[in-house]
């Protein structure tokens, strides 16, 4: 019976390598791109969600908690990025290659590890949580209480948010991207759910006193936590499902080895993730800290923060459709260039391109428009917090569609196993050009006769200008070298015919 069943899935995934390299790239990328942009909006939907229901609690400093607890939660995602992306890479490439064997180890190990970075992050956040709160930046006694409420539950997930990213990972990478969607969205709608039920009580007053609660637990920002925490364990338990039920590589912890080759793949493939993760992290933080160091008002100190919160759930709601159907495009990479078709690689990737840059044109002329009363629903309570956030909304959206670029270069250069050159892309923007910029730009406009305000408001949008500048002369090198390969391939080729 065993033997049978190893037949049936050598079956499977043959017939999976012939579709993903011989159908056309443009129907490919859209097929698997559909579940995946669905998944990340409903994703990125819910992070909006939270941030929403906390502001119908009219507090600019539990509005900035939720920002101020992004940090951490973008190091959580890092590392189950680090496992999901570098093992999901790596068995793509294996399927290219057609060794299912050494795809089954991977499939194992980076789940494994990816379980153990989130125990690790739970444990010690738990022990150190006082200090954590002060070290994310929270400014005031109020965001200080609220964060250190939010906190905890966040903590407590870590292991199955980590679980969970490299699951959704090896869906995707291995074609099934309908399962990774189930996943996500099913925790997406039961976060939406629970927010209310655990942030209000019976009686209190939503939307301005347009609806009365009927009931509800009454926990605040805590609340909104204990949402998440609940919706990130109900989407482990649907993504470990998919893979039972798919035709996916099983994860099976006796496959799960210590060997430094397969951790070497996991670096090779994930370090641009966890670097990136790990940036934005580090870049949030210095700007909850920037924010202290230019404004001396506490009050004014929440509504920055809030505004900024507000800022970023809404361009991480616009770059989920990128990333979206980047993701797409990655299966199609990993296993074409395994496969060594490196001219439907590059086909795939302009073709991402093009689509990906339209559609940011068109999202980021809409919300320039409407910024106003966009930012009002998600940016603070105070008329400051939203003032700030509509202006720093359309700052950051003039640029926006250039992303497209430094999003796309950066998945294939990761998907390709250059693991350089991509963590160096995806270091561009949280890293080496926001850090200095958000530090440095408020100081300068304050030498030019400016309020620092509007440095920290224009830090993001300098940073991706300089991101792009960077990005793009490396993905085109790249995509120049594939294009060269091929065209030795062809000459070999028609030789060989002669």
């Amino acid at each position: 019976m065993n033997d049978e069943k190893l037949a049936a899935q050598k079956a499977a995934s043959d017939a999976k390598y012939v579709r993903m390299t011989t159908e056309p790239v443009e129907k490919l990328v859209a097929t698997l791109a559909v579940p995946t942009v669905i998944s990340m909006l409903v994703t990125s939907f819910y992070n909006l969600a939270d941030t929403f229901f906390v502001r119908q609690l009219e507090s600019d400093s539990m509005i900035a908690a939720v920002g101020i607890v992004f940090p951490l939660m973008a190091i959580i995602q890092s590392f189950g990025f680090f496992c999901g992306h570098g093992s999901g890479n790596y068995i793509s490439r294996a399927f290219g290659r057609r060794d299912y064997a050494d795809a089954e180890k991977m499939a194992a190990t980076g789940f494994g590890y990816a379980v153990m970075f989130g125990l690790a992050i739970c444990v010690f956040g738990l022990i150190f949580k006082g200090p954590l709160v002060t070290l994310l930046g929270a400014k005031t006694e109020a965001a200080a209480s609220a964060t250190s409420d939010y906190m905890g539950w966040i903590l407590l997930a870590a292991p199955f948010m980590t679980g969970a990213i490299v699951m959704n990972n090896q869906l995707r990478m291995q074609g099934n991207a309908f399962f990774a969607m189930l996943g996500l969205t099913s925790g997406a709608i039961l976060n939406l759910i629970l927010d209310p039920l655990f942030i209000f009580k019976n009686g209190d007053a939503l939307f301005g006193g347009a609806l009365t609660m009927p009931f509800g637990v009454g926990m605040g920002v805590g609340g909104a936590a204990l949402a998440t925490a609940l919706s990130q364990l109900v989407s482990f338990a649907v993504l470990a499902v998919g893979i039972h039920f798919s035709d996916n590589i099983k994860i099976n912890l006796k496959n799960f080895s210590f060997k430094p080759y397969y951790f070497k793949g996991i670096v090779q493939g994930g370090l641009p993730s966890l670097v990136r993760q790990g940036l934005s992290s580090i870049a949030t933080t210095t700007l909850n800290h920037a924010v202290g160091l230019y404004i001396s008002d506490g009050e004014i100190i929440d509504a920055v923060q809030a505004a900024m919160t507000g800022v970023s759930k809404l361009m991480n709601f616009a770059a989920s459709a990128l990333i979206g159907f980047g993701q797409g495009f990655q299966p199609v990479c990993g296993f074409n260039y395994g496969a060594k078709r490196y001219d439907r690689v590059r086909k795939a990737y302009y073709f991402c391109f093009k689509i990906s840059f339209i559609v940011l044109l068109v999202l980021s002329a809409a919300g320039i428009i409407f910024a106003k009363p966009i930012t009002a629903a998600l940016a603070g309570s105070s008329e400051l917090a939203q003032s700030i956030a509509a202006f720093t909304l359309r700052a950051q959206l003039s640029i926006f569609p250039l992303m497209s670029w430094v999003t796309l270069s950066n998945m294939m250069l990761q998907n390709i196993g250059m693991t350089g050159r991509a963590t160096l892309v995806a270091m561009t923007r949280q890293g080496l050009t926001f850090i200095p910029v958000v530090l440095g730009l408020p100081l300068i406009m304050s030498l030019l006769g400016f309020e620092p305000l509007l440095g920290l408001e224009l830090s993001q949008l300098v940073a991706d200008a300089l991101a792009f500048i960077i990005a793009l002369p490396i993905g085109l090198q790249v995509l120049g070298a594939m294009k060269k390969e091929y065209s030795a391939q062809e000459t070999v080729a028609n030789q060989d015919k002669v």
